[in-house]
């Protein structure tokens, strides 16, 4: 395999019942451990750069690294543009070499989302990726008791195939009650609103805000159709915990450190690999 477009192993995912991840890198230790655990596991994943990142001087030299990676690996490996700010910079990613890219214009209304979103589709299609949007607004977990847990910027499942038919999109990421970063509280996902979005439209939907859902809900999620899981913050929130440790120890080298960087990164993606149910389907 190596690199591609993530479409068909996304669509497969739906049709066998578990989820492809994808993990957000911003360096190469996050990056080469995860590559690790692609390998051990032997599993489809994506692998993006954040929008927020594409900005600095790194990034391109970020995805080519990525590519690279990605071009000698046993198992299909996509480079995405996660939360791709603009119209602009989903071009950029795909001068950049992206595979597939995710507009992200949740924060607009629904008539300027669907019309940038659009636009990006159409670039992307022929160009060869996939495109993944954002219906409703998935907020952060900072905020989650007066956000998310009040249901505000949940999916609105009656524009869920006017959104699909209009715009062409190839993944919709949903918010069911899922939110970005560390939550505040306990994180509950409206597993009927999920079902019922479901049932609206066939093209496989996207879980953000991977850390802190409970491995039961995940689980109950890709039963009901949940083909694509992003998880970036626990990653780096345990590989901190894990680092902070190491530096206490006599003798730590430089050295050290950056192998137990790669390391805590490569033994977290293989537990997501396990859980999603994703491990042995490349």
């Amino acid at each position: 395999m190596s690199l591609v477009s993530i479409g068909k192993q996304v669509k497969q995912a739906q049709e066998s019942h578990y989820a492809v991840p994808l993990f957000d890198a911003f360096d190469m230790q996050s990056t080469e451990g995860m590559f690790r655990a692609i390998e051990k596991k032997r599993a489809p994943a994506i692998i993006a750069v954040y929008g927020g990142y594409m900005d600095s001087a790194n990034a391109r030299a970020l995805a080519a690294y990525i590519r690279v990676r990605a071009e000698q690996s046993p198992a299909p490996v996509s480079l995405m543009l996660d939360h791709g700010r603009s119209f602009e910079q989903c071009v950029k990613a795909i001068a950049y070499g992206f595979t597939d890219v995710m507009y992200d214009g949740s924060k607009l209304s629904y008539e300027e989302n669907a019309a940038n979103t659009r636009l990006a589709v159409r670039t992307a299609h022929a160009a060869g990726l996939c495109v993944e949007a954002e219906l409703g607004h998935v907020g952060l977990g900072s905020e989650y008791p007066t956000f998310g847990a009040q249901r505000k910027g949940f999916t609105d499942p009656a524009l869920v195939e006017k959104f699909v038919t209009e715009t062409g999109v190839d993944f919709l990421a949903i918010a069911v009650g899922n939110a970005h970063g560390l939550y505040t509280g306990e994180p509950n996902l409206d597993l009927n609103l999920l079902r019922d979005i479901r049932s609206r439209v066939s093209i496989p939907l996207v879980l953000h805000g991977g850390t802190g859902i409970s491995e039961g809900q995940f689980r109950a999620a890709i039963a009901i159709g949940v083909a694509k899981i992003n998880v970036a913050t626990d990653l780096y929130v345990t590989t901190t915990k894990v680092l902070a440790e190491a530096i206490k120890r006599e003798k730590v080298t430089y050295f050290d450190l950056v192998e137990t960087s790669t390391k805590s990164f490569q033994e977290r993606c293989e537990y997501y690999f396990d859980l999603f149910g994703a491990s042995g389907k490349a």
